[in-house]
């Protein structure tokens, strides 16, 4: 197989930041060729935008059924390998399932899905398709969040006792008290977006780094949501208080109107020994704490980190690297999976962690509408 993977762009064009982050992330490890794309719905947009990032324009396709057709009309060895899906939410349920279909490798990005139900079949799909499907959890690929998983999967705090994520951002402030501009943004609108907003884009995230980093699974949920104003239909703010398995508590906290936010996801996890904290905003310290010793600040690149974590780490220690290493680091676990090489379970989020993230959304949605109560995931 040639050391390129033939890799396919749908949505991203323009000045979008989901679309550089891909495209810079397929480029880091040289691993992947952008050889065919749908980037814009307009197709003059799609030519020129190609031009601008220097794409050849004989396999831009002037939408999405049309790029499955033709290419699946070129020679197996010619053909796009695997479809990075980064458009709006609605569109990424039905272009992973004809992709899985025709055979297709999926890179998607979250939410995977607009509902449960869509996630469900979707896993089905796959499971007949038996190609390779990763979810954009793009924190995971942090190498201090993969040593944070290292070290509590190696019992370094003892037994987890609490969890606490948060993930604050700002932006939707000005929005959200304008309603005119509400009608502007496709996050705000349910058709688009999925039946939640908040929770749906950024608590999710928070979700996912808990299982990720515990190895252990939520189990029920109680959440409060604030829509604002009463006129508003998607959450802009929610806190969820969280049971996992093995007695373990913890709360999840989301908003995308904390004022003067930018992007804060900060995880913290309690133990019997100590615990560990990671801030997204300064992704290169990792925290342990403990009762009767100094606080300890664990760094990338250096050999006491494990093996997860210097895989996914590029410079020596003390050259910062940031969020498109951390999408890298998703990319080259894929790569790895497309190619049939070994590669370690923390290195890029599956299809199934898609389904989990579902079933939490439609979960906190259920126990905000029903009177916040408990509410089992499944």
């Amino acid at each position: 197989m040639p050391k390129k993977i033939r890799l396919g762009i749908l949505g991203g064009g323009g000045d979008s930041l989901i679309g550089v982050l891909h495209r810079v992330a397929s480029f880091i490890n040289d691993n992947y060729e952008i050889v065919g794309a749908v980037f814009n719905p307009n197709f003059e947009d799609n030519l020129d935008f190609a031009k601008q990032i220097d794409v050849p324009t004989n396999r831009i396709y002037k939408d999405f059924d049309t790029l499955v057709e033709e290419e699946m009309k070129l020679p197996e060895d010619e053909r796009i390998q695997v479809c990075s899906i980064l458009t709006p939410n609605f569109l990424h349920f039905p272009m992973a399932k004809k992709l899985l279909e025709n055979g297709f490798h999926v890179i998607c990005e979250k939410p995977m899905t607009t509902t449960y139900e869509e996630a469900i079949i979707l896993q089905e799909t796959l499971q007949k398709a038996g190609t390779v499907f990763a979810v954009t959890h793009t924190y995971t690929g942090y190498p201090m969040v993969r040593q944070m998983r290292e070290m509590i999967k190696e019992g370094v705090i003892g037994k987890i006792h609490k969890v606490d994520a948060q993930y604050y951002q700002g932006w939707m402030n000005p929005i959200i008290h304008d309603k005119e501009k509400r009608g502007t943004v496709w996050r705000l609108d349910p058709k688009k977006a999925g039946i939640s907003s908040c929770m749906g884009d950024i608590g999710v995230h928070a979700f996912n780094m808990i299982e990720f980093t515990t190895g252990l699974q939520v189990q029920s949920v109680l959440c409060d949501f604030n829509y604002i104003y009463d006129d508003n239909v998607m959450d802009m703010d929610g806190t969820a208080l969280i049971r996992m398995d093995k007695n373990v508590k913890g709360v999840i906290r989301a908003s995308q109107v904390a004022t003067g936010e930018e992007n804060n996801l900060t995880i913290a996890i309690y133990g019997q020994k100590g615990g560990l904290k990671w801030e997204q905003e300064n992704p290169n310290y990792l925290y342990k704490l403990n009762d009767p010793e100094p606080l300890q600040v664990y760094k990338p690149g250096h050999q006491y980190n494990s093996k997860l974590s210097l895989d996914g780490t590029k410079l020596p220690p003390g050259h910062p690297e940031g969020i498109f290493d951390a999408m890298a680091n998703i990319y080259l676990g894929v790569a790895k999976a497309i190619r049939g090489e070994e590669y370690n379970s923390g290195e890029f989020p599956t299809m199934l962690d898609g389904v989990r993230g579902l079933n939490f959304i439609e979960s906190t949605v259920a126990s905000h509408k029903q009177g916040n109560i408990w509410i089992d995931m499944d």
